[in-house]
C-alpha cells in the first residue's frame, strides 16, 4: 500500500471579501466644480442665501385650530 498525503478539504473563508475602498473626495469635488461650471456656462446663476434663513414655512397646527372654532 502506498502512502499517500492526506488530503484536506478546502476550508471555508471565515471573512467576507473586503469591500474596495470608495473614490477619493477630489474626484467629487471635480465633478461638482464640472457641472457648476457647465450650469453657469449655460445661464444659470447662482443666488446666495443669508445665513439664517430656511426654507421651512412654520404654520399653526391646523387640528387645533380647526377644534378651537368649533
Amino acid at each position: 500500500m502506498s502512502a499517500k498525503p492526506a488530503v484536506k478539504p478546502a476550508a471555508k473563508p471565515t471573512r467576507a471579501a473586503a469591500r474596495s475602498k470608495p473614490e477619493p473626495a477630489v474626484t467629487t469635488s471635480a465633478s461638482i466644480d464640472a457641472q457648476v461650471a457647465a450650469f453657469l456656462a449655460s445661464g444659470g446663476e447662482i443666488q446666495t442665501i443669508p445665513t439664517g434663513t430656511s426654507g421651512q414655512t412654520y404654520g399653526g397646527p391646523r387640528a387645533r385650530a380647526a377644534a378651537k372654532k368649533a
